[in-house]
């Protein structure tokens, strides 16, 4: 459990302040709603922490999902409550720890003052708001429905802080294990064999084939050090100038990630988490379809991925309807075309929609969970793989010494 300091409005605009003990800020910021209050900022604490390094950590966040969904969370208290929307995005950034968020705040409270709405006010910050903001806050707005729309859209940044963090999470351990063996690799060959070679010279190059072999191993890379690395960063560079800058090299990449065996699955139903989800939020927003397909085309940079909604959505231009479309475009599973063709024939869209992203959510929970039981064995055998070819290698020559 960790210490959070969170800060907050009451019904009536009154500020509190307090500390709250939670496994993590969205467990605080639940149960601030819980009690009514209006949550502005939530941050972690230590005991050994005062209140001037808190601020300072505040100043060089960046802005995350969770505090974009702070944030809709706060204004759509506010503004259920009738507080007009300039009043509560003043309160609201009065409080923030976050200095840039509070500054954009601030910057898009001065261009609704010169009388732009807060769709067109937002939409000048495109890193902060996306398109999927922008376009239900407008559909809000024409529509009558802001507090509606606003409570979605911090569901949706609840959602997508949620899955971001499950995927994180997955890539950590690989990361620690594999960072772990280079470690115990540089130590072995700066320490280790240097000191056995000066044994082994004794010998007058009477060893055993294999301990012979694994020093000429050691020799090359030795000697040839410098060119290894050279060879790599050179690759790096290539990959990433080819990836970043050549529409070809960009495609390959695409392709590549995708047909990784256990990364591709979970960046294709990470997407259709995504997908679905984002769809029901627009749609039940009153966002229309093809501009639902344009916005979901940018959530990613994945060509392939891109390619394919964008085959669904000429299809839909041309006439076809949402299901048959996606079946079209290659890309979506017949579950989700399925399903969606339900939703369309049943006109709960948005409710099925819904149901399927819970579902794939699911799926990429239950494959993460099957990566990281392999993964952890794996990594155990080739540690311990490493280290029995290194102790064979240096230690051969001394057993055979007995015979």
């Amino acid at each position: 459990m960790k210490n959070y300091k969170y800060i907050a409005r009451d019904t009536s605009g009154q500020r509190k302040e307090g500390l709250k003990e939670a496994a993590s800020s969205n467990d605080v910021l639940g149960w601030l709603r819980d009690q009514g209050f209006t949550p502005v900022s939530v941050s972690e604490i230590s005991m050994s922490t005062g209140p001037g390094t808190t601020a300072r950590a505040g100043r060089q966040k960046r802005i995350k999902s969770g505090d974009l969904a702070a944030l809709c969370w706060q204004l759509t208290t506010m503004v259920e409550g009738g507080i007009p929307v300039t009043v509560a995005l003043e309160a609201i950034a009065e409080d923030l720890e976050n200095l840039q968020l509070q500054r954009i705040l601030q910057q898009i409270l001065e261009k609704m003052r010169k009388g732009e709405t807060l769709s067109d006010s937002i939409s000048a910050y495109p890193k902060v708001f996306n398109r999927l903001s922008c376009a239900m806050v407008l559909a809000g707005e024409t529509g009558g429905n802001l507090p509606e729309v606003l409570r979605q859209l911090a569901e949706y940044f609840d959602n997508r802080d949620k899955l971001a963090k499950k995927v994180k999470g997955a890539m950590a351990y690989p990361i620690f294990v594999l960072t772990f063996i280079v470690l115990i690799v540089v130590f072995i060959m700066a320490f280790i064999i240097p000191r056995f070679k000066v044994i082994f010279e004794q010998f007058g190059g009477n060893l055993p084939g294999f301990t012979q072999g694994f020093m000429n191993f050691y020799d090359t890379v030795r000697y040839n050090l410098v060119y290894i690395i050279g060879s790599v960063l050179f690759l790096i560079v290539f990959s990433v100038l080819t990836y970043s800058r050549t529409k070809t090299g960009h495609y390959l990449f695409s392709k590549v990630v995708l047909a990784l065996p256990f990364a591709g699955k979970v960046l294709s139903h990470a997407f259709i988490v995504m997908f679905c989800r984002t769809m029901a939020t627009l749609l039940s927003a009153g966002v229309s379809v093809l501009e639902v397909l344009d916005i979901l085309s940018t959530m990613t940079n994945n060509d392939i991925i891109k390619a394919s909604v964008m085959r669904a959505r000429e299809r839909v231009v041309g006439g076809s309807n949402i299901s048959l479309s996606l079946a079209a475009s290659g890309f979506f599973p017949n579950m989700v075309v399925k399903m969606i063709q339900v939703g369309e024939e049943s006109g709960s869209l948005s409710r099925v929609l819904d149901r399927t992203s819970n579902y794939y959510e699911r799926k990429v929970d239950s494959t993460i969970t099957a990566v990281m039981s392999l993964l952890e064995p794996v990594m155990i055998v080739t540690v311990g793989g490493i280290v029995l070819v290194v102790v064979l290698a240096l230690y051969l020559p001394i057993f055979s010494m007995s015979t």
